[in-house]
């Protein structure tokens, strides 16, 4: 099932847009990347989204992130990994009163880190800041989610394998 839900990010795009957490709270994915590299996510302005206060609700704009980061991973990364959201936090900085936007980018560097911190079966726990930002550009919050990443146990490398790649540092 997961393979085929990867095999299209536009499959990906839409499916989570029809995902009742976005769907009911005005969240929408509007670009998603061929190589799941980039994606930005919009939440619209309307009554339904909006506190007391007449603000963007916070709860809207921390689901804005919530899942973007792990599923764009997880189509880069394919089915070897468990890649998971460990933890999150917010910064309010400004009450949003219009549509508001993330731009969501995984670069090659951040690839390069994730592969090296496990391929030795290792856990990765990379924190990712998202800016959400308002019509104007102007900064609204600062979300930064913590990932947990980590080979499947089928493709981590056995103890005898930890050894010998340990006897190969040594030597070297």
């Amino acid at each position: 099932m997961k393979s085929w839900f990867f095999q299209k990010s536009s499959r990906v795009r839409r499916v989570l847009n029809l995902w009742p957490p976005f769907l009911f709270s005005g969240i929408r994915i509007t670009e998603l990347s061929d190589d799941y590299r980039h994606c930005r996510v919009e939440l619209k302005n309307w009554p339904g989204t909006r506190n007391a206060n007449g603000s963007q609700f916070g709860g809207s704009l921390f689901a804005m992130t919530d899942p973007v980061y792990s599923l764009m991973l997880m189509g880069l990364l394919g089915s070897r990994y468990y890649i998971w959201d460990k933890s999150a936090h917010i910064d309010f900085i400004r009450p949003g009163h219009s549509k508001i936007f993330v731009e969501c980018d995984i670069s090659d560097e951040m690839l390069r880190q994730i592969r090296s911190a496990t391929e030795s079966g290792d856990k990765y726990l990379p924190e990712i800041k998202s800016v959400l930002t308002d019509e104007k550009g102007e900064t609204v919050a600062v979300v930064t989610r913590t990932l947990y990443i980590r080979l499947k146990p089928a493709f981590r490398p056995s103890e005898s394998d930890k050894q010998l790649n340990a006897l190969r540092l040594k030597l070297s």
